[in-house]
């Protein structure tokens, strides 16, 4: 059975956390008690995809099961990339709301479910609450790309969003199933949200080093990415017809 078939099945949670990994097992175990323990007291379901890790990810998350009776493992037959493991992660949630983070720990839980309640106590016009990382943990070349980019994307597509490359974010299920898919959604998830006529909004987070792993991006591989991407989302924006709403008569 699909795993997306579950979304359909009785009462679901009020949350799902939802968290792409690949090869990433120093990290995934410390991060789902994480998550575990700042969701603590809410309803919730925690979705973790291994998108075909080469390491011992999977083995460990599945073991961790036993703890933690709220977490899910799902794995990619083959390596997709993050976009489509965040897909694949929300189409198999069962609340209304995802809470997406970065498999690598540099996202803190912590901060977490405060952007989860700030969007389900918010008019349904808001379709994502936003992280924006503060003191980023990271090299300066990174830093200084990231900057870059989200200063020409932000200028660009008028997305309002100053860090779009932060994996922590919490939107509608309901709204995201509605925008175009294509890999490396997730950095223009606010633009394509701001397309469909939602709102979206932004909160400050912590960000952190990394401690185990090595990450899957490098400055010359984004640019290359989001160079189509940015044209193609471009694109997308200027074909949008907003009709500002249905009524049924």
């Amino acid at each position: 059975m699909n795993a997306s078939a579950s979304v359909s099945a009785g009462p679901g949670p009020d949350y799902s956390v939802v968290v792409p990994v690949f090869d990433e097992g120093g990290a995934a175990p410390a991060l789902a008690r994480e998550i575990a323990a700042a969701f603590a007291g809410e309803n919730h379901e925690i979705i973790f995809i291994d998108d075909a890790s080469r390491d011992d990810t999977k083995a460990l998350l599945v073991a961790l099961k036993a703890e933690i009776p709220q977490l899910r493992v799902l794995s990619h037959r083959k390596n997709s990339g993050q976009s489509r493991a965040v897909r694949s992660g929300v189409l198999a949630a069962r609340a209304p709301i995802v809470i997406t983070l970065d498999g690598d720990g540099q996202n803190d839980p912590a901060d977490a479910p405060r952007l989860a309640r700030a969007l389900k106590a918010a008019p349904p016009e808001l379709a994502l609450v936003g992280g924006e990382r503060v003191k980023r943990q990271d090299s300066s070349a990174k830093r200084f790309a990231s900057k870059f980019g989200n200063g020409v994307r932000k200028r660009l597509l008028k997305d309002t969003a100053n860090d779009t490359g932060c994996g922590l974010k919490a939107f509608r299920r309901e709204a995201f199933l509605r925008l175009p898919y294509f890999d490396h959604i997730h950095r223009y998830i606010p633009a394509l949200m701001l397309r469909e006529g939602y709102q979206v909004e932004f909160q400050p987070v912590n960000h952190r080093h990394r401690e185990s792993g090595v990450s899957k991006y490098t400055n010359f591989g984004r640019l290359k990415a989001s160079v189509s991407d940015l044209l193609g989302v471009m694109w997308l924006q200027t074909r949008a017809r907003n009709p500002q709403g249905v009524d049924e008569a």
